[in-house]
């Protein structure tokens, strides 16, 4: 089937610690003096921690976050969030979104920080590299982080295999799926087809026909085999099929945009040379975290 079901929750709290791989616990309090509970860690005041503006995850799963935070209050947090120091007073989150935010929501005033002195390459490599490691981010989420990887920190693909531990033909095959339609990246990003589907979608040039299989593959839930069939028999009918030609600066310049919106972005021109930029969003919040970005107020 097209659309995976979802894995059985654990229990409520153990679930949320088995994402969190320290050894040791440590409980909050409510002061809000810097206190070292270890020589490399410091209970640091929320209200000093801002968020990190190159965090390249864009969707959080709200119950995942309810258990985490259900496990922080019980448990207190077993591995601490890493921070960069801005001065004495600011800190800016650099890995563990997902912890700040739980703690966050159950009130806390403190929370345990490694703190990192690093500029602002540092702190998206390594937001980029933490993030990758995750077991839950979407194929799409994934590429995207890739991307900007060997885009913004001018890393090759050798280079970003060693650093991520993956094979190159494997970040090969993530980058590539940013070549798929918008509409389609986003139905990978949701669920609705995987990212084997999404490979033999690949390599249908003819965008239109492309769009056609990926409406049959979820309404009549196709499997992956059936979609390279269905692919192989469009591309043996069709020897000749009407390629649209893009210009490369408008290529280029939709490339950056979807890596600024951390969104799909695909571009249409027409024979004039006149054209628009497509951005696709998946929900509300995210269109108003897209249009807080374009303002510049996020």
């Amino acid at each position: 089937m097209a659309k995976s079901k979802k894995k059985q929750a654990l229990g409520k709290g153990l679930s949320a610690l088995l994402d969190q791989n320290d050894d040791s616990s440590f409980s909050t309090n409510d002061s809000n003096q810097l206190n070292y509970s270890d020589k490399n860690i410091v209970n640091i005041p929320l209200n000093y921690i801002s968020t990190n503006p190159f965090q390249p995850r864009t969707n959080f799963n709200e119950e995942k976050i309810n258990e985490l935070a259900i496990s922080i209050r019980e448990l207190g947090l077993i591995q601490p969030i890493t921070v960069n120091k801005i001065n004495d007073n600011s800190f800016q989150l650099v890995t563990g979104e997902r912890r700040l935010r739980a703690a966050i929501s159950i009130n806390l005033k403190t929370i345990p920080c490694y703190v990192r002195e690093i500029n602002d390459q540092q702190s998206l490599e390594m937001a980029l590299v933490e993030n990758i490691q995750r077991e839950d981010l979407d194929p799409i989420e994934i590429a995207l982080s890739y991307k900007r990887l060997i885009d913004e920190i001018h890393l090759t693909q050798d280079d970003l295999s060693e650093k991520v531990g993956k094979k190159r033909s494997t970040i090969t095959n993530y980058i590539r799926l940013l070549k798929l339609d918008p509409i389609i990246q986003t139905g990978i990003r949701d669920g609705f087809i995987s990212m084997g589907h999404g490979r033999a979608l690949i390599s249908i040039e003819d965008i239109k026909a492309q769009i056609s299989i990926y409406e049959k593959i979820v309404k009549k839930g196709l499997s992956v085999r059936d979609t390279e069939a269905l692919a192989n028999k469009l591309k043996s009918t069709n020897n000749n099929p009407v390629k649209s030609h893009k210009p490369i600066f408008a290529i280029s310049a939709a490339e950056k945009v979807q890596s600024n919106l951390k969104t799909p972005v695909s571009v249409k021109i027409d024979n004039n040379g006149k054209g628009s930029l497509i951005i696709s969003f998946s929900s509300q919040k995210e269109l108003n975290r897209i249009i807080n970005i374009i303002n510049g107020t996020k």
